[in-house]
């Protein structure tokens, strides 16, 4: 079996944490501005109760995944929850266990934080994680509106 590491984004991560994101966002047939690379960036590094963390998958010391997430108050619970934000493995390196550590991990982080809830979305047609998600966590009725 490969070694999978799971470790907090540094900033010699820079150019993969980039490439990875931008595979993340074309996936979802996205994008965003260098600005918000930029800023995000930045962000993942402010100390922050409320800014966003990262976490970089390692297959054989190679980074191969990516997990951004942050904590929230909710009025519902006096702890804050957990959003997993984004996910992604290379494709190269799915179904070898890189994005269930990663979920794995943000779960650790937000039990360590004391967090009472670890939530995320995805889109209805990304079957491949959908069923990955379906073991590890439990599906919601929920419907997402945006302005």
């Amino acid at each position: 079996m490969t070694d999978i590491t799971i470790r907090p984004l540094e900033q010699a991560d820079h150019a993969e944490w980039h490439r990875m994101w931008t595979a993340y966002l074309e996936f979802y047939k996205t994008s965003v501005p260098e600005e918000v690379y930029a800023t995000t960036w930045a962000r993942l590094f402010d100390n922050g109760e409320y800014e966003p963390n990262g976490l970089i998958a390692e297959l054989d010391g190679k980074p191969v995944g990516l997990v951004h997430y942050m904590f929230h108050r909710t009025c519902w619970s006096v702890k804050n929850n957990c959003y997993l934000q984004d996910l992604y493995a290379d494709p190269a390196a799915r179904s070898k266990g890189v994005g269930r550590a990663l979920i794995e991990a943000v779960y650790e982080k937000a039990d360590t934080a004391g967090a009472g809830n670890v939530y995320w979305m995805t889109q209805d047609f990304n079957e491949t994680a959908r069923k990955l998600y379906d073991r590890i966590a439990k599906l919601t009725p929920f419907i997402k509106y945006q302005r």
